[in-house]
């Protein structure tokens, strides 16, 4: 238990020396949840804009040196979503037009881009945030911004945790498939679930124990903030800077139209 609780997801923090590293936690949390916040709001048919954006992201993940290769290989996670939004092109109604010679809506295509772009940009900024930020000082940060102390420990214990929990599903399945078990056939679905099910069992009574253990030890559900100075002026202009160019590229389309 001990070997993998180490207060940082494996592998998640690029330990390299950038400007974005040395930024203040609390302001790229904000800058990094402004300029999610902006994409978000970005009309689909503005590509013009969504290109700005990628610029910028592109020049941040550039100047963090967390590496392009890096990022991609991250960016996996988004594949379910950029799959099922291929999709829509094919289903949508409305008007229609033709791509190497197939038929597809209009709108569905507007809407799979969408998707796919507004997926594949705040991946990239969230992969750019925790790959410059250690997990402490994320934590730290989202203490200092006020964030409720309750969502702060329940976040800080999830991270710190995961690992474990995976680790421990790994073991499950190793024990399950030394038993005869082939997990490949819709039909075994049965003892995956209950796997799953004992699974959450065990992390609900391990939840209890080391609550048990932190309160014995003096723990009051307070994470405990370092007395840093105040986040710099020129911090917070870094951080928003994306988001700002962001907000204006969108503003400068809107009015243009």
């Amino acid at each position: 238990m001990s070997g993998s609780h180490r207060g940082d997801l494996r592998g998640l923090h690029v330990a390299v020396d950038s400007p974005v590293h040395r930024l203040d936690p609390a302001a790229k949390l904000v800058g990094t949840v402004a300029f999610a916040v902006v994409v978000a709001g970005t009309p689909r048919h503005a590509a013009v804009v969504t290109v700005v954006e990628a610029v910028l992201l592109a020049v941040v993940v550039a100047v963090s040196r967390i590496g392009a290769r890096r990022v991609l290989a991250r960016l996996v996670v988004v594949m379910p979503f950029v799959l099922f939004a291929l999709t829509i092109p094919f289903v949508a109604h409305g008007p229609r037009t033709e791509v190497g010679g197939i038929s597809v809506s209009t709108e569905g295509l507007w809407a799979a881009w969408n998707v796919v772009a507004k997926t594949t940009l705040g991946a990239t900024a969230a992969i750019a945030m925790s790959a410059s930020t250690p997990l402490p000082s994320m934590l730290e940060g989202m203490a200092r911004l006020h964030v409720p102390r309750v969502v702060v420990a329940i976040v800080s214990s999830m991270v710190r945790y995961v690992e474990l929990l995976a680790a421990q599903l790994a073991r499950m399945r190793t024990a399950m498939v030394s038993r005869g078990h082939d997990p490949r056939w819709l039909w075994q679905v049965g003892p995956v679930a209950a796997s799953v099910g004992m699974l959450f069992v065990r992390s609900y009574e391990r939840g209890e124990r080391v609550h048990g253990a932190m309160v014995a030890r003096g723990f009051t559900g307070t994470l405990v903030v370092s007395d840093r100075p105040a986040v710099a002026t020129t911090d917070w202009v870094v951080a928003l800077l994306p988001a700002a160019v962001s907000a204006i590229a969108v503003v400068v389309w809107v009015v243009g139209r």
